[in-house]
């Protein structure tokens, strides 16, 4: 494990949907789910979740996010890590539930099931057509349903709509999520009420990615530490979860 930035060369850099892939020059030992600390000079650190050993899917958003979009190949970015508990694959047909650029791990994570032999399936959703995400990725392993906001692409709404569907249809052996974490909580919701196994990763404002600050606290867990992925009905007994969490100043906000 790293626990400072080291610099490493970036390899190449793409835009695919929402995000833009950056690639590294080297691999990091990782799982779906884990994460690392990436650092530009002057913008400063953040986490970003694993694509690959070597990508990262990036969503241009704010000043740090829109400086790894704009890096170039040989330029530098400071990488630490990776940390955080990954998901575990079970059973033999997953399903996969990403909202936004929650898509990032469930890509890694749907390309380690096929290798596995499991049947995967994913439910990935957008505001819109143009800000779906990694698709040619996800369709070269799985079955891919899009949903989008405004109608533009797949289904028209939610992909908490089209989970329940889902389940109804077919029997998974677990349900794998990445996303906001209002969506995050019915996901949860749904799937413990329909009895299946489901693992959710979670997201809340990280500072440290060592469990030292507390910044990702979530009612006594520190999702940086004892996260990001945990069993849904753990999540569920949390009340803050999917409802409220810390800002950047240590504030209680609601989601």
């Amino acid at each position: 494990m790293i626990d400072f930035p080291r610099m490493v060369k970036v390899a190449g850099v793409k835009k695919d949907g929402g995000v833009v892939v950056l690639s590294l020059a080297e691999r990091f030992p990782s799982q779906p789910g884990q994460f690392a600390m990436l650092w530009l000079p002057e913008k400063g650190e953040k986490p970003y979740s694993f694509l690959s050993e070597n990508e990262f899917g990036i969503a241009p958003v704010g000043e740090l996010s829109r400086g790894l979009a704009s890096l170039r190949k040989g330029d530098a970015v400071g990488v630490r890590g990776p940390y955080g508990r990954g998901f575990v694959l079970k059973g033999k047909r997953v399903l996969l539930v990403g909202g936004g650029c929650g898509v990032v791990p469930l890509a890694f994570l749907a390309k380690e099931a096929k290798k596995k032999g499991m049947a995967v399936t994913v439910i990935t959703g957008a505001k819109t057509a143009a800000l779906l995400s990694l698709h040619s990725s996800l369709a070269s392993c799985a079955s891919v349903f899009c949903c989008t906001d405004d109608g533009t692409k797949g289904r028209k709404g939610f992909v908490t709509d089209a989970l329940k569907d889902a389940l109804v249809l077919k029997h998974y052996d677990c349900v794998y999520a990445c996303g906001p974490e209002k969506m995050l909580r019915l996901v949860a919701e749904i799937c413990v009420k329909k009895n299946v196994p489901c693992q959710l990763s979670a997201e809340r404002l990280m500072k440290c990615g060592l469990g030292i600050c507390g910044q990702c606290d979530l009612d006594g867990l520190l999702v940086c530490r004892d996260g990001p992925v945990f069993e849904a009905r753990d999540l569920l007994k949390k009340p803050s979860f999917g409802r409220t969490s810390l800002s950047a100043s240590g504030k209680e906000t609601v989601l």
